[in-house]
């Protein structure tokens, strides 16, 4: 029986994982996250096109990249978009609107309520939990710091 040692075994799994591909992956994100602000930017220009003020745009800006963020989801796009793009289709605001909708069509077999309701929040929901405590701790840091000034 030939035996591999300890150090000829991680020798030989070392020549067998493939090596990671930085600079694709970096570029693939840097294209995809950059389009998606591309199309942002292109709604924000024709949103002020309408004379909406600074705020409203921002506003609706938020709501139409969220609604096809969710309507890419449920079509199935913006997943194969994801195993592209990686952090650049994770991170910006279609990437929040993925990880709400994503669980949700998982479970639409079950129903509206159990299914759909119920998973909705599975993965955005301690986000947003976790997001809000932060940022009412940092509010109150700010208070107390900011005092004596």
């Amino acid at each position: 029986m030939n035996q591999m040692t300890n150090k000829e075994y991680q020798k030989y799994a070392k020549k067998k994982i493939p090596k990671p591909t930085y600079f694709k992956n970096i570029l693939y994100a840097f294209i995809v996250g950059g389009f998606i602000c591309v199309i942002g930017q292109i709604i924000r220009k024709i949103l002020f096109k309408y004379g909406l003020d600074e705020e409203t745009v921002a506003t609706g800006t938020s709501i139409i990249l969220v609604f096809l963020g969710s309507f890419l989801t449920g079509l199935g796009y913006y997943d194969r978009i994801g195993k592209i793009g990686g952090a650049g289709a994770a991170i910006p605001i279609t990437g929040f609107a993925n990880s709400i909708v994503s669980p949700a069509m998982e479970f639409k077999r079950e129903g509206f309520i159990f299914g759909v309701a119920a998973r909705m929040f599975s993965i955005a929901g301690p986000v947003l939990v976790y997001g809000v405590s932060s940022s009412i701790i940092v509010g109150i840091l700010y208070l107390l710091l900011s005092k004596g000034r």
